[in-house]
């Protein structure tokens, strides 16, 4: 196995505003590993893992294995949209350690700004409970667009802050409805004052 020395890197953290001594290990929520043992510091991330039985594997100067998860990401990225990027998005629980271990291999492999806007949206919650397909309580765009107005749940969405976790109820769809008639209605209405 391959792994990123995270001290090594002077601003490992910064994304998240955390310094590397702050930083608790097991925040990705996983414990730990035998991989653990490997390592120098908990926080350190395979670039490299070894092949496992009956694995997928390729060759490599270091043996038979495969890309870690983070290098896979940071690779594509670079490939196709060069060593800077303008923006990188996804949810807010990518931000660390993802997005933390991305911008470290990535900055100490091309000493460039990896990406210079970061956007983390919230999770969309139903009824206040995360939404998830284990859960069962996923729903698409495309589903709710058979049962909602496409006006409506944009406007329903465009009302919500993308950082913030995102509610979506019953109730605050009918609310949503119930403005933008509102909205509509007021900017429909005849101006019949008179203007100086």
């Amino acid at each position: 196995d391959v792994y990123f020395i995270t001290e090594k890197f002077k601003d490992y953290g910064e994304l998240s505003d955390q310094r590397i001594e702050d930083l608790q290990i097991g925040a990705s929520n996983r414990t730990a590993s035998e991989d653990d043992a490997k390592k120098r510091n908990p926080l350190d991330f395979a670039l490299w893992k070894s092949a496992k039985p009956n694995e997928i594997s390729w060759n490599s100067p270091w043996g038979k294995g495969r890309p870690g998860w983070h290098i896979e990401c940071s690779v594509m990225a670079t490939k196709h949209l060069g060593d800077t990027i303008d923006i990188h998005g996804g949810g807010a629980d990518l931000e660390f350690p993802h997005h933390t271990n991305e911008i470290a291999q990535s900055e100490a492999k091309t000493g460039k700004t990896f990406a210079n806007y970061w956007m983390h949206n919230g999770f969309v919650n139903i009824d206040n409970v995360k939404m998830s397909k284990s859960l069962g309580n996923f729903i698409t765009v495309h589903d709710a667009l058979k049962t909602l107005d496409g006006q409506v749940l944009r406007f329903f969405f465009a009302t919500q802050h993308y950082r913030k976790p995102i509610n979506f109820t019953e109730k605050a769809v009918r609310d949503a409805e119930t403005n933008l008639k509102y909205l509509k209605n007021t900017y429909e209405q005849p101006f019949t004052g008179t203007v100086d």
